[in-house]
């Protein structure tokens, strides 16, 4: 059981990010949020069909279906399911992605940290943190898409205004795109 450090603490893991002890690991390496209790499988990433007018590469969040879309060519797109930020914590415009970190450590903002004072001021990456597997910085801004550790918030309105998404999907989107990538929140 992980407990939760006293305010204004940092955190480190107890295991070291290549010794994961953590049933939602698979052999092969990967995580698998599907062993955790109460994903929603229509979020499901799949290859749907596209008629938006975005170019192929760009990645369009729309945030009231929980969607995410990869536009790809030939009017297709990878869609992903994801969580948005909850009531007044909503975003909408454009952005790109200004870097792309593995396994990010976390440094919650001071507004966070005045809200949520339980809350570590730092916590290395791993798979406790709520950052996940990968994260993808948004502009200058604090946002970014990134991976949860808790796949039960996908397809809900729960964030402090990031994107989260599984490992696994935060893990292919981050393989698939580029610094510079055209992100569109609608």
């Amino acid at each position: 059981m992980v407990q939760r450090p006293a305010a204004g603490r940092s955190w480190e893991p107890q295991s070291s990010r290549h010794e994961v002890n953590d049933p939602r690991w698979n052999r092969s390496g990967g995580y698998d949020s599907r062993t955790s209790s109460g994903f929603d499988p229509r979020y499901d990433r799949q290859v749907v069909v596209y008629s938006g007018s975005y170019d192929p590469g760009t990645v369009v969040v729309d945030s009231e279906s929980r969607f995410l879309f990869l536009v790809q060519p030939g009017g297709k797109a990878i869609r992903y399911g994801v969580g948005v930020g909850r009531p007044g914590f909503q975003w909408r415009g454009m952005k790109e992605i200004t870097a792309k970190r593995e396994w990010p450590d976390w440094r919650p903002p001071a507004e966070m940290l005045k809200r949520r004072p339980d809350l570590p001021v730092y916590m290395a990456g791993g798979p406790d943190n709520p950052l996940g597997a990968r994260a993808m910085y948004l502009g200058s801004s604090m946002y970014r898409i990134h991976g949860s550790n808790e796949p039960e918030t996908i397809g809900h309105a729960v964030s402090s205004g990031c994107i989260r998404m599984r490992n696994e999907d935060v893990i292919d989107l981050y393989e698939r795109v580029k610094v510079g990538t055209k992100v569109v929140v609608l």
